[in-house]
């Protein structure tokens, strides 16, 4: 059952609430979600549910219907994110494993696990133990592996996950991986879940060959009643009778499970197919259908695998699917999982040896709580990190400039809207700042009101004028008749009408606003034109900008220069980027402030792949009037 506890419910009658349901046979869970603090007690007991409802402290009291109670969304709202070291899994990330199918040698795994890295895996893979169909098929290298795959994570700062085929290994294996894995075939191997729980490590369960989701989800139960919370599912396909791919791959199973469970869903495109070439078109349709990331096979040399080598991906395949994985997340409300994705565990404030936590970085922003700009910082922060709301774009600079925050998350252009030149402008007016990195959100509209509204109550509807204007084809097709007010700020709008409270008030903005305000999403995707995307800077003072830059290579660059008022200079200037084979990538002026009819202009280019980045910009500053590096950073593309 699920008990509600009311707001402001004391420690004191929360202890006692506790023991009263541990005092019964119950197992209790506490959960704090964004509006509510619930237990979840389970056991094979049965109460009548008044006795808890009476308690000090308890607001009321649901049964959970489902067979599964730990994993069911009835008992959690929220989505469960599982850390496994310094990755996290679920939410809005997608995180992807890669490795071998079997450990078969230090050199084998540490070549694997280099490449990998390298491409943006952020956890290895690699089975030590191998149950296989056949006796004669190799089985392992068993510790020996283990100990192999432990040295790969650590020399190439990766977790590390392999299977676990026997209760009597769980202790063992524990010393030297970051997560077990549960393959198909032991799914339902309870004595072993039952083992595996017991450790309250991250688990990684794969569906069974022929399992139903409801089984599926009972195995994660087993897991979840032993003692871990932290349990990934994995969709590796179930068996059919279509021969033509190893097994049937079930994305569809992925937003089924999403409703059913609070845990997320990660794909497993190489068993699946058993096919090389399946494995990447596989894997884009698991991130379609909302999975939190894949588990693939990469293999250096997979003709002379010792296991499962047609369906290895080889490393340049790994790397280009990569790519497209990275591509794809922004059109599915993602960001691709790296590590460090922001904060290192390692990293320890000056002159002190302990580490500094995310709840205690702040990221300033422009606009209301849940703003696009709130969910460009939730792409790509930890979750605990703070976030400082900014009514101005100068207040959110001043804020990072002055330390109040170390981090700024600003809009720099939208694909329907163009370029956000109070961005540009304000980066010029602080060259204490830098441009440290780059996101982008896909702008989702949705028409947004009071928990009791429906379509037809709407007779004004507030928004940031893009934002009415965006959505010109819904306003005019289902609420022709309803006012368009013009506001500050999309979020601020839906924060208007929810202290209204009034059911004929409407906003236009993204879900993030409505959920952090408790409204209603009357109608979702109300945009005329879906490909509205508008990408980020992140900025940051100097000494914050290495830490940022690690996450990944720089391969882009904004700079801004002015030239000397004289026929061909702009000529001269971009002459040196043409004679250096430099891809250029977005060009502006704007007024310099003071100087009547003088302009600056502002440029984003592809970093040479030769590092002559440092020649170049000798080579501009000899060219141009002024000239200054804005940011060095990994596009988002």
């Amino acid at each position: 059952m699920i008990i509600i506890l009311r707001q402001g419910i004391t420690p004191s009658e929360k202890d006692k609430v506790r023991a009263f349901l541990t005092e019964k046979g119950f197992m209790v869970r506490e959960i704090v979600g964004e509006n509510d603090t619930v237990f979840g007690a389970v056991g094979t007991v049965h109460i009548d549910p008044r006795q808890v409802e009476l308690l000090p402290g308890v607001s009321s009291v649901v049964p959970i219907s489902k067979p599964y109670k730990l994993a069911s969304r009835e008992l959690k709202k929220e989505d469960t994110i599982v850390s496994v070291g310094k990755v996290r899994i679920g939410g809005n990330r997608v995180a992807v494993i890669a490795g071998p199918c079997a450990v078969e040698s230090y050199d084998q795994v540490m070549a694997i696990a280099e490449s990998v890295r390298e491409s943006g895996a952020v956890m290895l893979r690699g089975g030590a133990f191998k149950p296989r169909t056949s006796p004669y098929s190799f089985q392992g290298l068993g510790e020996e592996g283990l100990k192999i795959l432990r040295k790969a994570g650590d020399a190439f700062d990766m977790p590390v996950t392999t299977e676990v085929v026997s209760p009597t290994d769980v202790e063992m294996m524990a010393s030297y991986i970051d997560m077990f894995q549960i393959g198909a075939r032991n799914m339902q191997n309870f004595e072993l879940l039952k083992a595996v729980g017991r450790t309250g490590m991250p688990v990684l369960l794969k569906r069974g060959l022929s399992a139903t989701i409801e089984e599926w989800l009972m195995a994660a139960e087993y897991l979840m009643a032993s003692g871990t919370d932290q349990v990934v599912l994995c969709e590796r396909g179930i068996r059919t009778f279509e021969k033509a791919t190893r097994n049937t791959l079930d994305c569809s199973a992925i937003p089924v499970v999403q409703k059913l469970t609070h845990l997320p869903v990660i794909g497993d495109p190489s068993h699946a197919t058993g096919i090389r070439d399946m494995v990447a078109p596989m894997s884009l349709a698991l991130v379609a259908g909302g999975a939190s990331g894949i588990i693939v096979e990469v293999h250096n040399c997979p003709e002379k695998a010792l296991s499962d080598g047609p369906q290895s991906l080889y490393p340049s395949q790994f790397s280009k699917l990569m790519r497209d994985i990275q591509a794809l997340c922004p059109v599915v409300g993602k960001s691709l999982e790296r590590i460090p994705r922001i904060l290192p565990e390692s990293m320890k404030e000056k002159g002190k040896e302990k580490p500094v936590s995310t709840a205690s970085v702040k990221v300033a922003f422009q606009g209301e709580r849940g703003a696009f700009s709130e969910l460009a910082i939730r792409r790509t922060f930890d979750e605990s990190v703070g976030v400082l709301p900014c009514h101005l774009f100068s207040d959110a600079f001043d804020a990072v400039s002055e330390g109040r925050a170390k981090y700024g998350m600003l809009p720099v252009e939208n694909t329907l809207g163009g370029t956000i030149y109070d961005t540009l402008d304000l980066l010029a007016m602080h060259p204490e700042l830098t441009v440290v990195g780059e996101q982008q959100v896909r702008v989702i509209h949705n028409l947004i009101g009071m928990p009791d509204a429906e379509l037809g109550d709407i007779k004004k509807v507030y928004s940031h004028p893009q934002g009415l204007m965006q959505c010109t084809r819904f306003l005019s097709e289902e609420l022709p008749d309803a006012e368009r007010i013009p506001f500050f700020d999309t979020a601020g709008a839906v924060s208007f009408i929810a202290e209204k409270k009034d059911k004929s008030l409407a906003a236009i903005a993204g879900s993030p606003a409505a959920v952090y305000h408790g409204l209603k999403i009357i109608r979702q995707g109300i945009e005329t034109d879906a490909s509205n995307y508008t990408r980020f800077y992140v900025i940051a003072r100097e000494e914050n900008a290495d830490l940022f830059r690690s996450q990944a290579k720089p391969n882009k660059a904004s700079i801004s220069f002015s030239v000397s008022d004289e026929p061909g200079a702009l000529m001269k200037a971009l002459k040196v980027l043409a004679d250096r084979g430099i891809n250029m990538k977005k060009l502006e002026s704007r007024p310099i402030q003071g100087k009547p009819w003088e302009y600056l202009f502002f440029l984003e280019i592809q970093l040479p792949e030769d590092g002559s980045f440092n020649a170049l910009c000798s080579e501009m500053k000899e060219t141009c009037a002024t000239f200054r590096v804005l940011g060095t950073y990994a596009s988002v593309l």
